[in-house]
């Protein structure tokens, strides 16, 4: 069976390069490259993300990446966001009182932890539900955070015949979300490439899923 195709977007982000030697390891044929009809043409596409939720923002738009990811979702074609490539899926980001418009494929703000240390630096359990297709036999795992923001609360709605996503929830200080699968789009605001074997075996998850598309 040929490996699925996966386009690591390259729009600046400093972590691009780990992520695609981890989705390597996890089985896929990797490309990184912003180049519409590459992204389009790919099996799955990846949306990686460090640093400021604004400079995150300025730098996808730079490529037309909020388009990109628009179009490959409106076909149904899956697309993973990792960190501040999670946190920018959600309407606002509010960091240091500035408030940056993100690019809305969910409700909601992502804001800073209530937490007594931050960042948020480290390995963590999550509560993952049963049916997840991410956690598939890694959700008593521990996984590697490094941020201080997050979306703290999920205010999608859907109704039947739409499923209802499969939130998977950690906490430091207070409760945030740790990734959602909601349809073609999934995230992480862990770092599955930097989570050692368990991300590795996330990421094969996500990999293996983009057959049946």
């Amino acid at each position: 069976m040929s490996q699925p195709s996966v386009v690591v977007l390259d729009y600046g982000s400093g972590n691009v390069h780990s992520a695609a030697k981890a989705l390597e390891v996890a089985g896929a044929r990797v490309e990184l490259t912003a180049d519409r009809s590459r992204v389009m043409a790919a099996d799955g596409l990846v949306v990686p993300g460090v640093g400021a939720f604004s400079a995150v923002m300025e730098a996808l738009t730079a490529v037309r990446g909020a388009e990109l990811i628009d179009r490959r979702l409106a076909g149904g074609l899956p697309v993973l966001g990792i960190c501040v490539g999670m946190q920018v899926l959600f309407e606002r980001g509010v960091e240091r009182g500035v408030e940056t418009e993100g690019l809305g494929e969910w409700p909601g703000v992502v804001t800073e932890l209530r937490a007594p240390i931050l960042p948020h630096m480290g390995w963590n359990t999550v509560e993952a539900p049963g049916d997840s297709v991410l956690f598939d036999g890694i959700a008593d795992e521990r996984f590697y955070f490094v941020h201080s923001y997050a979306a703290q609360e999920w205010t999608l709605e859907t109704t039947p015949p739409f499923p209802g996503p499969r939130l998977t929830w950690a906490e430091h200080g207070s409760r945030f979300l740790a990734a959602v699968e909601n349809g073609p789009l999934s995230a992480t605001q862990f770092h599955p490439e930097k989570s050692g074997e368990p991300g590795i075996r996330l990421l094969s998850n996500w990999v293996s899923s983009l057959r049946i598309h």
